[in-house]
Protein backbone atom coordinates (compact mmCIF):
# COMPACT_ATOMS: atom_id res chain seq x y z
CA UNK A 1 0.00 0.00 0.00
CA UNK A 2 1.31 3.26 -0.94
CA UNK A 3 2.72 5.39 1.90
CA UNK A 4 4.66 8.44 0.66
CA UNK A 5 4.63 10.66 -2.14
CA UNK A 6 7.50 12.68 -3.41
CA UNK A 7 6.98 15.84 -5.43
CA UNK A 8 9.58 17.00 -7.42
CA UNK A 9 8.81 20.49 -9.02
CA UNK A 10 11.69 20.54 -12.36
CA UNK A 11 12.56 22.86 -14.66
CA UNK A 12 15.60 21.71 -17.19
CA UNK A 13 16.97 18.93 -14.68
CA UNK A 14 17.12 16.73 -17.35
CA UNK A 15 20.46 15.61 -16.25
CA UNK A 16 19.53 15.03 -12.65
CA UNK A 17 16.86 12.73 -12.90
CA UNK A 18 18.25 9.54 -12.72
CA UNK A 19 20.42 10.30 -10.01
CA UNK A 20 17.65 11.60 -8.09
CA UNK A 21 15.47 8.11 -8.61
CA UNK A 22 18.68 6.30 -7.75
CA UNK A 23 19.05 8.88 -4.26
CA UNK A 24 15.10 8.32 -3.70
CA UNK A 25 15.86 4.01 -3.98
CA UNK A 26 18.71 4.19 -1.65
CA UNK A 27 16.76 6.65 1.11
CA UNK A 28 13.09 4.91 0.98
CA UNK A 29 14.47 1.17 1.39
CA UNK A 30 11.59 -0.55 3.32
CA UNK A 31 8.77 1.88 2.22
CA UNK A 32 5.85 2.18 -0.53
CA UNK A 33 6.55 4.90 -2.16
CA UNK A 34 6.55 7.06 -5.27
CA UNK A 35 7.72 10.31 -6.94
CA UNK A 36 6.19 12.41 -9.21
CA UNK A 37 7.70 14.97 -11.51
CA UNK A 38 6.34 18.10 -12.21
CA UNK A 39 7.70 19.47 -15.14
CA UNK A 40 6.86 23.35 -16.36
CA UNK A 41 7.60 22.04 -20.47
CA UNK A 42 11.12 21.84 -19.98
CA UNK A 43 13.22 22.92 -23.18
CA UNK A 44 15.51 20.77 -22.22
CA UNK A 45 13.37 17.43 -22.09
CA UNK A 46 13.32 16.75 -18.34
CA UNK A 47 9.66 15.24 -18.73
CA UNK A 48 11.01 12.85 -21.39
CA UNK A 49 13.97 11.54 -19.14
CA UNK A 50 11.58 10.96 -16.27
CA UNK A 51 8.78 9.54 -18.33
CA UNK A 52 11.76 6.76 -20.03
CA UNK A 53 12.54 6.05 -16.23
CA UNK A 54 8.75 5.27 -15.88
CA UNK A 55 8.74 2.59 -18.01
CA UNK A 56 10.39 0.63 -16.40
CA UNK A 57 9.58 1.82 -12.69
CA UNK A 58 6.00 2.16 -12.05
CA UNK A 59 6.97 4.34 -8.93
CA UNK A 60 8.12 7.49 -11.11
CA UNK A 61 4.81 9.29 -12.34
CA UNK A 62 5.64 12.15 -14.41
CA UNK A 63 3.41 15.64 -14.99
CA UNK A 64 3.78 18.23 -17.62
CA UNK A 65 2.11 21.56 -17.77
CA UNK A 66 2.01 23.55 -20.36
CA UNK A 67 1.68 26.87 -20.57
CA UNK A 68 1.93 27.88 -16.93
CA UNK A 69 4.97 28.19 -14.63
CA UNK A 70 6.28 28.22 -11.23
CA UNK A 71 7.50 26.38 -8.42
CA UNK A 72 4.72 26.93 -5.95
CA UNK A 73 1.93 25.98 -7.91
CA UNK A 74 3.85 23.17 -9.03
CA UNK A 75 4.34 21.61 -5.77
CA UNK A 76 0.77 22.10 -4.87
CA UNK A 77 -0.32 20.43 -8.35
CA UNK A 78 1.69 17.17 -7.47
CA UNK A 79 0.16 17.00 -3.93
CA UNK A 80 -3.18 17.13 -5.32
CA UNK A 81 -2.49 14.26 -7.60
CA UNK A 82 -1.00 12.00 -5.41
CA UNK A 83 -3.43 9.35 -3.02
CA UNK A 84 -0.23 9.03 -0.88
CA UNK A 85 -1.76 9.92 2.63
CA UNK A 86 1.91 11.96 3.32
CA UNK A 87 3.16 13.70 0.75
CA UNK A 88 6.97 15.57 0.41
CA UNK A 89 8.28 18.41 -1.62
CA UNK A 90 11.74 18.64 -2.85
CA UNK A 91 14.18 19.87 -5.07
CA UNK A 92 15.32 17.55 -8.23
CA UNK A 93 18.91 19.01 -8.06
CA UNK A 94 20.93 17.46 -5.14
CA UNK A 95 21.07 20.05 -2.66
CA UNK A 96 17.67 18.63 -0.60
CA UNK A 97 18.96 15.27 1.19
CA UNK A 98 16.64 12.22 0.81
CA UNK A 99 17.99 10.44 3.86
CA UNK A 100 15.80 12.89 6.19
CA UNK A 101 12.55 11.48 4.67
CA UNK A 102 12.00 8.64 6.55
CA UNK A 103 12.86 10.51 9.91
CA UNK A 104 10.50 13.11 8.93
CA UNK A 105 8.16 10.25 8.01
CA UNK A 106 8.20 8.90 11.12
CA UNK A 107 7.85 11.79 13.00
CA UNK A 108 4.16 12.56 11.17
CA UNK A 109 2.72 8.67 11.39
CA UNK A 110 3.78 8.84 15.36
CA UNK A 111 1.00 11.38 15.57
CA UNK A 112 2.78 13.87 16.96
CA UNK A 113 3.56 16.36 14.05
CA UNK A 114 1.52 17.59 11.19
CA UNK A 115 4.53 19.29 9.12
CA UNK A 116 7.96 17.78 8.78
CA UNK A 117 10.22 20.35 7.41
CA UNK A 118 14.34 20.50 6.71
CA UNK A 119 15.84 23.71 7.58
CA UNK A 120 19.03 25.18 6.67
CA UNK A 121 19.27 27.38 9.96
CA UNK A 122 18.37 25.08 12.45
CA UNK A 123 20.89 23.67 14.77
CA UNK A 124 23.17 20.77 13.04
CA UNK A 125 22.66 22.83 9.81
CA UNK A 126 25.42 23.70 7.39
CA UNK A 127 25.16 25.73 4.11
CA UNK A 128 29.07 24.94 3.79
CA UNK A 129 28.63 22.66 0.80
CA UNK A 130 26.23 25.37 -0.98
CA UNK A 131 29.24 27.52 -1.85
CA UNK A 132 27.15 30.81 -1.99
CA UNK A 133 27.15 32.65 1.16
CA UNK A 134 25.88 35.42 -0.72
CA UNK A 135 22.56 33.32 -1.06
CA UNK A 136 23.22 32.28 2.09
CA UNK A 137 22.88 36.18 3.43
CA UNK A 138 19.80 36.72 1.35
CA UNK A 139 17.86 33.52 1.86
CA UNK A 140 18.29 35.04 6.36
CA UNK A 141 16.81 37.97 5.18
CA UNK A 142 13.65 36.53 3.46
CA UNK A 143 13.61 34.71 6.30
CA UNK A 144 13.30 37.79 8.67
CA UNK A 145 10.93 39.44 6.34
CA UNK A 146 8.52 36.02 6.30
CA UNK A 147 8.40 35.59 10.21
CA UNK A 148 7.65 39.42 11.26
CA UNK A 149 5.10 39.33 7.85
CA UNK A 150 3.42 36.39 8.47
CA UNK A 151 3.89 35.33 12.27
CA UNK A 152 5.20 32.33 11.28
CA UNK A 153 7.89 31.28 13.94
CA UNK A 154 10.31 28.73 12.06
CA UNK A 155 14.11 29.36 11.29
CA UNK A 156 13.64 28.42 8.43
CA UNK A 157 10.04 29.10 6.71
CA UNK A 158 11.45 29.88 3.17
CA UNK A 159 12.60 26.32 3.05
CA UNK A 160 11.47 24.37 0.33
CA UNK A 161 11.74 20.75 1.52
CA UNK A 162 8.89 19.34 3.57
CA UNK A 163 6.56 16.86 4.28
CA UNK A 164 2.64 16.91 5.47
CA UNK A 165 -0.35 14.64 5.55
CA UNK A 166 -2.07 14.91 2.34
CA UNK A 167 -5.79 15.73 4.02
CA UNK A 168 -4.12 19.22 5.62
CA UNK A 169 -2.59 20.30 2.10
CA UNK A 170 -6.02 19.24 0.10
CA UNK A 171 -8.14 20.77 3.01
CA UNK A 172 -7.38 24.34 2.35
CA UNK A 173 -5.51 24.20 -1.52
CA UNK A 174 -7.89 26.09 -2.83
CA UNK A 175 -6.72 29.10 -0.67
CA UNK A 176 -3.53 28.49 -1.28
CA UNK A 177 -1.78 31.60 -3.65
CA UNK A 178 0.34 29.39 -5.46
CA UNK A 179 2.27 32.62 -6.23
CA UNK A 180 6.44 32.64 -6.09
CA UNK A 181 8.83 29.64 -4.86
CA UNK A 182 8.07 29.15 -0.98
CA UNK A 183 5.06 26.83 -1.05
CA UNK A 184 5.78 26.03 2.88
CA UNK A 185 5.44 29.50 4.07
CA UNK A 186 1.89 29.95 1.80
CA UNK A 187 0.90 26.62 3.48
CA UNK A 188 1.44 27.63 7.29
CA UNK A 189 0.10 30.75 7.05
CA UNK A 190 -3.10 29.90 5.43
CA UNK A 191 -4.14 26.99 7.37
CA UNK A 192 -6.14 28.44 10.04
CA UNK A 193 -5.57 26.06 12.79
CA UNK A 194 -1.96 25.76 14.29
CA UNK A 195 0.26 22.83 12.83
CA UNK A 196 2.14 21.28 15.01
CA UNK A 197 5.65 21.16 12.97
CA UNK A 198 9.39 19.26 13.21
CA UNK A 199 12.45 20.52 12.36
CA UNK A 200 15.28 18.68 11.03
CA UNK A 201 18.39 20.01 10.34
CA UNK A 202 19.84 19.69 6.82
CA UNK A 203 23.19 20.08 4.89
CA UNK A 204 22.35 22.11 2.38
CA UNK A 205 24.31 20.54 -0.75
CA UNK A 206 25.60 22.33 -3.90
CA UNK A 207 23.27 21.20 -7.27
CA UNK A 208 24.49 18.10 -8.70
CA UNK A 209 24.26 19.77 -12.23
CA UNK A 210 22.98 22.81 -14.15
CA UNK A 211 21.71 26.34 -13.59
CA UNK A 212 19.56 27.21 -10.49
CA UNK A 213 15.83 27.28 -10.89
CA UNK A 214 15.64 30.65 -9.26
CA UNK A 215 15.74 33.50 -11.76
CA UNK A 216 16.23 37.28 -11.83
CA UNK A 217 12.90 37.75 -10.40
CA UNK A 218 12.91 35.20 -7.45
CA UNK A 219 12.87 38.80 -5.21
CA UNK A 220 10.14 40.09 -6.78
CA UNK A 221 8.27 36.89 -6.33
CA UNK A 222 8.95 36.51 -2.88
CA UNK A 223 7.84 40.09 -2.19
CA UNK A 224 4.41 39.50 -3.90
CA UNK A 225 4.16 36.27 -2.11
CA UNK A 226 4.21 38.15 1.12
CA UNK A 227 1.59 40.71 -0.61
CA UNK A 228 -0.75 37.79 -1.53
CA UNK A 229 -0.83 36.63 1.60
CA UNK A 230 -1.51 39.94 3.08
CA UNK A 231 -3.52 41.72 0.49
CA UNK A 232 -4.48 39.59 -2.26
CA UNK A 233 -8.16 39.12 -1.73
CA UNK A 234 -8.81 42.53 -1.24
CA UNK A 235 -6.80 43.65 -4.57
CA UNK A 236 -5.91 40.53 -6.62
CA UNK A 237 -2.34 40.07 -7.19
CA UNK A 238 -2.13 40.05 -10.72
CA UNK A 239 -4.00 43.36 -11.20
CA UNK A 240 -2.12 44.74 -8.26
CA UNK A 241 1.18 44.33 -10.10
CA UNK A 242 -0.33 45.20 -13.35
CA UNK A 243 -1.09 48.92 -11.77
CA UNK A 244 2.26 48.99 -10.12
CA UNK A 245 3.48 48.36 -13.54
CA UNK A 246 1.53 50.76 -15.32
CA UNK A 247 2.17 53.16 -12.25
CA UNK A 248 5.79 52.64 -13.36
CA UNK A 249 4.73 53.37 -17.37
CA UNK A 250 3.48 56.74 -15.99
CA UNK A 251 6.93 57.92 -15.11
CA UNK A 252 8.10 56.51 -18.61
CA UNK A 253 5.44 58.54 -20.33
CA UNK A 254 5.87 61.84 -18.29
CA UNK A 255 10.05 61.45 -18.81
CA UNK A 256 9.77 60.30 -22.54
CA UNK A 257 7.22 63.73 -23.46
CA UNK A 258 9.97 65.41 -21.23
CA UNK A 259 13.09 64.61 -23.20
CA UNK A 260 11.28 65.09 -26.50
CA UNK A 261 9.93 68.37 -25.41
CA UNK A 262 12.83 69.84 -23.61
CA UNK A 263 15.96 68.13 -24.89
CA UNK A 264 14.75 67.58 -28.50
CA UNK A 265 12.97 70.11 -29.26
CA UNK A 266 14.24 72.48 -26.40
CA UNK A 267 10.80 73.89 -25.57
CA UNK A 268 10.42 74.99 -21.63
CA UNK A 269 7.92 73.62 -19.23
CA UNK A 270 6.35 76.83 -17.56
CA UNK A 271 3.51 77.19 -15.14
CA UNK A 272 2.14 73.43 -16.01
CA UNK A 273 2.51 74.26 -19.74
CA UNK A 274 4.46 73.60 -22.87
CA UNK A 275 5.15 76.37 -24.74
CA UNK A 276 4.06 74.26 -27.88
CA UNK A 277 1.58 74.38 -30.23
CA UNK A 278 -1.14 71.32 -29.93
CA UNK A 279 0.38 69.43 -33.08
CA UNK A 280 3.67 69.50 -31.53
CA UNK A 281 2.19 68.44 -27.94
CA UNK A 282 0.11 66.00 -29.75
CA UNK A 283 3.09 63.97 -31.48
CA UNK A 284 5.75 64.40 -28.78
CA UNK A 285 2.92 62.59 -26.06
CA UNK A 286 2.28 60.37 -29.03
CA UNK A 287 6.02 59.15 -28.93
CA UNK A 288 5.68 58.93 -25.06
CA UNK A 289 3.17 56.98 -25.18
CA UNK A 290 4.38 53.99 -27.26
CA UNK A 291 7.54 54.57 -25.07
CA UNK A 292 5.72 53.91 -22.22
CA UNK A 293 3.63 50.58 -23.83
CA UNK A 294 6.83 49.35 -24.81
CA UNK A 295 8.14 49.76 -21.51
CA UNK A 296 4.93 48.00 -19.71
CA UNK A 297 4.85 45.06 -22.16
CA UNK A 298 8.31 43.98 -21.16
CA UNK A 299 7.81 44.67 -17.17
CA UNK A 300 4.74 42.89 -17.42
CA UNK A 301 6.29 39.54 -19.21
CA UNK A 302 8.98 39.44 -17.01
CA UNK A 303 7.11 40.23 -13.79
CA UNK A 304 3.39 40.11 -13.81
CA UNK A 305 3.32 37.24 -16.23
CA UNK A 306 6.05 35.61 -14.89
CA UNK A 307 4.01 32.50 -15.06
CA UNK A 308 3.06 32.83 -18.48
CA UNK A 309 6.68 34.40 -20.30
CA UNK A 310 7.22 34.99 -23.59
CA UNK A 311 11.10 33.71 -24.49
CA UNK A 312 12.68 33.98 -27.60
CA UNK A 313 12.77 36.64 -29.93
CA UNK A 314 9.82 35.52 -32.07
CA UNK A 315 7.54 35.29 -29.30
CA UNK A 316 8.41 38.80 -27.70
CA UNK A 317 7.96 40.17 -31.42
CA UNK A 318 4.53 38.27 -31.77
CA UNK A 319 3.62 39.16 -28.10
CA UNK A 320 4.70 43.11 -28.51
CA UNK A 321 2.30 43.06 -31.30
CA UNK A 322 -0.63 41.64 -29.83
CA UNK A 323 -0.02 43.79 -26.88
CA UNK A 324 0.44 46.88 -29.16
CA UNK A 325 -2.79 45.79 -30.70
CA UNK A 326 -5.15 45.20 -27.51
CA UNK A 327 -3.59 48.34 -25.81
CA UNK A 328 -4.54 50.35 -29.44
CA UNK A 329 -7.47 51.54 -28.17
CA UNK A 330 -6.46 52.18 -25.03
CA UNK A 331 -3.38 54.11 -26.32
CA UNK A 332 -5.67 56.13 -28.51
CA UNK A 333 -8.57 56.61 -25.87
CA UNK A 334 -4.87 58.24 -23.86
CA UNK A 335 -4.19 60.46 -26.32
CA UNK A 336 -7.37 62.07 -27.42
CA UNK A 337 -8.65 62.72 -24.09
CA UNK A 338 -5.18 64.47 -23.40
CA UNK A 339 -5.61 65.96 -26.63
CA UNK A 340 -9.11 67.15 -25.84
CA UNK A 341 -7.60 68.13 -22.40
CA UNK A 342 -5.17 70.24 -23.59
CA UNK A 343 -7.74 72.26 -26.52
CA UNK A 344 -9.68 72.98 -23.14
CA UNK A 345 -6.50 74.25 -21.38
CA UNK A 346 -6.32 71.87 -18.56
CA UNK A 347 -2.87 71.29 -16.93
CA UNK A 348 -0.57 68.95 -19.01
CA UNK A 349 -0.10 66.70 -16.19
CA UNK A 350 -3.88 66.54 -15.40
CA UNK A 351 -4.22 65.61 -19.25
CA UNK A 352 -1.48 63.26 -19.39
CA UNK A 353 -2.67 61.53 -15.94
CA UNK A 354 -6.46 61.23 -17.54
CA UNK A 355 -5.42 59.52 -20.54
CA UNK A 356 -3.32 57.08 -18.72
CA UNK A 357 -6.27 56.24 -16.06
CA UNK A 358 -8.90 55.74 -18.72
CA UNK A 359 -6.44 53.17 -21.06
CA UNK A 360 -5.65 51.16 -18.02
CA UNK A 361 -8.44 49.16 -17.25
CA UNK A 362 -9.08 48.35 -21.11
CA UNK A 363 -5.33 47.39 -21.61
CA UNK A 364 -5.64 45.16 -18.38
CA UNK A 365 -8.68 43.43 -19.15
CA UNK A 366 -7.32 42.59 -22.58
CA UNK A 367 -4.08 42.03 -22.48
CA UNK A 368 -4.53 39.25 -19.76
CA UNK A 369 -6.87 37.42 -22.31
CA UNK A 370 -4.99 37.47 -26.00
CA UNK A 371 -1.25 38.55 -24.99
CA UNK A 372 -0.50 36.19 -21.88
CA UNK A 373 -4.11 34.10 -21.52
CA UNK A 374 -5.73 31.44 -23.48
CA UNK A 375 -5.70 33.17 -26.76
CA UNK A 376 -2.00 34.51 -26.04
Amino acid sequence: MLQLSVILPTYNERANIARMVERLDAALQGYAWEAIFVDDNSPDGTADVARTIAREDPRIRVIERIGRRGLASAAIEGMCASAAPIVAVMDADGQHDPVLLPQMYEALTSGDYDVAYASRFAEGASTEAWGRPDRVKASGIANAIARRVTGVDLSDPMSGYFMLHGTTLRADAHRLSGVGFKILLDILATVDRPLRVKEFPLNFAARMDGESKLDRTVVFEFLIGLYDKWLGRIIPTRFALFGTVGALGVLVQFAVLWLVLSVILRERFVYGHWAVGETTFTIANTIAAFAAMTFNFVLNNELTYADKRLRGLFPLIKGWAKFGLTCSAGILANIASADALKRMHVNDVVAVLVGIVIASVWNFALSSKFVWGKYG
